[in-house]
């Protein structure tokens, strides 16, 4: 027995949201990411390293979801892309103003080269009952990201644990 609606209750295991990403994976990202965390791992830099290791050029693993987050504009584009889009959903439908991650896991399976364009699907897993915390009363959530590239190969699988709560004193649904 479960006092989630029968909406919600629907979405458990449902593949959602399948998105190709709006770039292909390049060089000039992961070189920056890696100069920017100070990575100087010569698998990321040099091509015949690469290419002795993993068969040539991949990204740092730790980059998956970089390549999941949509820009926030782009031309064309008639709403405001978000990643997560099922977490953003439930918020909204549970009445839940306020949330935060909690936990998020990668299990990484082929790597991710330059020229790679990766689809996403979300899948929501479970919705816990309500909860109270020192954060207020709500639900936790976890949501599945899975990565594909173009060849329909499973490149990786993201576990995120959301909490959506409201805060002590605060009205159900309405943000303080």
């Amino acid at each position: 027995m479960t006092d989630l609606s029968a909406d919600i209750e629907a979405l458990i295991g449902v593949e959602q949201y399948e998105e190709a990403g709006e770039f292909p994976v390049e060089r000039g990202y992961v070189w920056s990411t890696c100069s920017a965390v100070e990575n100087g791992n010569p698998l990321f830099w040099d091509d015949d390293v690469a290419d002795a290791l993993t068969g040539g050029p991949i990204a740092p693993p730790t980059m998956l979801s970089v390549w999941f987050r949509p820009h926030h504009w782009a031309p064309g584009r008639d709403r405001v892309a978000l990643p997560l889009q099922i977490h953003f959903d439930l918020k909204e439908a549970l009445g839940l103003p306020e949330a935060v991650m909690t936990e998020n896991t990668i299990v990484f399976h082929d790597p991710v080269r330059p020229g790679d364009l990766l689809t996403t699907r979300q899948i929501l897993r479970s919705v816990s009952p309500e909860k109270t915390t020192k954060l207020g009363t709500g639900r936790f959530w976890v949501i599945e990201v899975e990565y594909t590239n173009q060849a329909g190969a499973l490149v990786g699988v993201e576990s995120y644990t959301g909490f959506g709560y409201r805060r002590a004193g605060s009205e159900a649904g309405v943000a303080p």
